[in-house]
């Protein structure tokens, strides 16, 4: 268990650890700072939700290597969740981190990692491309130092370039730097720690420039004091509880999401996969931790998991290893994270908006189909256009009837065709129900609800002059039906009878047949034509089938 401290680490790896542990530590002061920054809130709730949500996940996670950390996507959530309208804003965000964990929490003990599975990869596609976007867009204000305004960020930006002589050059030069360092160094060994060392050269440049041009770039210290000394504990405010349900819950849920990736993602130490469900709880657990010490709302990072997995990372001491530098940071230089500045911060936030896009995965979308093609733009406009706690709601019910449209068109007709040696042959039904013969059907697929309309069409047309003849429909496998399937099998049992024709059912399952009963089916076609299945496979189609023909010679 993680919660064994003997697990934590071994002596072995220690120095692996160290090293790994510094790494992050470094890489995550000016990570977390950039995500407060992207969510409009106190840049330093970013910082504290990177150190407190990962030493919080730690102690829990089945994944020795997931990073717990704040996210884009749970950054924008956050600054589309209305937290200026509260009384204090700043309580209402510990708040929801908080509200956050407890739903990961419920999430995970009620075993939810099956929840996951039901989000198709289109949505996902969509979603994620444009987060990626709103990232970019969303930074543009701090990279060129004007603040624009307009109810969403497409329109900000529409501001923004209609106002290109307020921009601010030097914010821009400083951004402009920031990337430039960013783009050289991530393929050199420097690695992630490029990011910190493009974010350090892009504040001196800020610094120097400062001298030339007075207020021409803001530093953290014009937002906000920064403390030589670690948060203290904050209780959550009962007030805002109804406010902050459905961001909390939209939180959870992109927690999930994206803590499912990194479980499928990152190895595990024993090479076995990773527990799902208890990775909610360790992702709760942060997330209570991290609003507890004044702390963002935290999720399963991709990138941090993998930053400390290159970084030789062997064992959870690495998380704990970097929580003490995080708080060292903080605690003795202070000072100089003060003088970090925005727009390098935001030149940061552009370069991880720019490679969240990915060309190759859409590239996938559009070749699975125009369904799925439909879905992901969708996705994408909807995100982009209104604040993305609605977004992924919406998202949601989008994955769920591209699920059922998706069941619903799998569904496939075969004739079965007994031959005397016992075997059976299956080839595609005939158009018209053939007369005076027994025509024998294998439904594949789901029966359910949005499946009927699907069945109905592929049936074969009844005809009243092609004589009379005996339909057998073997339902064997299917476990439940729904009473939109009774009623078009009502309607074909009506169709042949009005033919001279019979109607035969086989069924394996109780539960089917007291759906038919329900519906008022067996009724209609008489038990004697409900064939009830057996552990003997195809014992009871042959009944029927047996029992059609002689039916049948009777008639002629």
């Amino acid at each position: 268990m993680a919660l064994n401290p003997r697990s934590w680490f071994s002596r072995k790896t220690l120095r692996k650890d160290l090293v790994a542990g510094v790494t992050l530590g470094i890489e995550s002061v000016p990570d977390g700072l950039a995500q407060g920054l992207l969510a409009g809130i106190n840049p330093l709730a970013g910082l504290y939700g990177h150190l407190f949500g990962m030493v919080g996940a730690a102690l829990f996670t089945s994944s020795a290597f997931m990073t717990v950390q704040v996210t884009g996507a749970m950054a924008l959530i956050v600054a589309d969740s209305g937290l200026d309208s509260r009384p204090d804003p700043s309580r209402a965000l510990y708040t929801l981190a908080m509200m956050s964990g407890v739903v990961l929490i419920v999430a995970g003990l009620l075993r939810g990692g099956r929840i996951v599975r039901f989000v198709p990869t289109a949505v996902m596609t969509g979603f994620v491309t444009a987060v990626g976007v709103n990232i970019v867009l969303g930074q543009l204000g701090n990279f060129t130092g004007y603040e624009a305004d307009g109810p969403n960020r497409l329109v900000k930006v529409l501001d923004l370039g209609r106002h290109l002589l307020d921009w601010s050059l030097p914010a821009v030069v400083v951004g402009a730097i920031t990337v430039l360092v960013i783009v050289v160094l991530q393929r050199t060994p420097v690695g992630a720690l490029g990011l910190v060392i493009a974010v350090v050269i892009g504040s001196v440049s800020g610094v120097l420039l400062d001298l030339w041009v007075p207020a021409g770039v803001v530093v953290l210290d014009d937002l906000v004091a920064v403390p030589a000394a670690l948060p203290g504990p904050v209780l959550p405010s009962l007030d805002d509880v109804l406010f902050l349900l459905l961001p909390a819950f939209s939180l959870a849920f992109v927690a999930m999401v994206q803590g499912a990736g990194v479980s499928a993602g990152i190895p595990t130490k024993d090479g076995k996969p990773a527990d799902i469900s208890r990775d909610y709880i360790g992702q709760g657990a942060g997330n209570v931790l991290a609003g507890l010490f004044r702390g963002m709302p935290v999720g399963g990072s991709m990138s941090g998991s993998s930053l400390v997995v290159k970084s030789g990372a062997q064992s959870r001491l690495a998380f704990f290893v970097a929580g003490v530098v995080m708080a060292l940071v903080i605690l003795f230089a202070s000072g100089l994270v003060a003088y970090i500045a925005m727009p390098a911060l935001a030149g940061l936030l552009i370069v991880v908006g720019i490679t969240a896009v990915k060309p190759s995965r859409i590239r996938s979308v559009v070749k699975t189909g125009p369904l799925q093609t439909a879905i992901m733009t969708v996705t994408f406009l909807l995100t982009l256009l209104i604040p993305l706690q609605f977004a992924v709601l919406v998202g949601v019910g989008l994955g769920i009837i591209l699920y059922v449209g998706q069941e619903s068109n799998r569904l496939r007709i075969r004739r079965v065709v007994l031959a005397d040696d016992g075997r059976m042959r299956e080839e595609d039904p005939p158009a018209v129900v053939p007369g005076g013969d027994v025509l024998v059907l294998q439904p594949y697929g789901s029966l359910f609800f949005a499946s009927a309309p699907t069945f109905e069409r592929q049936l074969p047309a009844v005809s009243r002059g092609e004589g009379p003849a005996v339909v057998v429909i073997r339902l064997r496998g299917t476990d439940q039906i729904g009473l939109a399937l009774v009623e078009v099998l009502r309607r074909y049992a009506h169709d042949l009878q009005s033919a001279d024709s019979t109607l035969k059912l086989v069924v394996s399952e109780d539960l089917v047949v007291a759906q038919m009963a329900a519906g008022g089916l067996i009724g209609d076609i008489g038990e004697r034509n409900l064939y009830r299945g057996s552990e003997w496979v195809g014992e009871a189609l042959r009944r029927a089938h047996d029992d059609a023909e002689a039916e049948l010679d009777a008639t002629r």
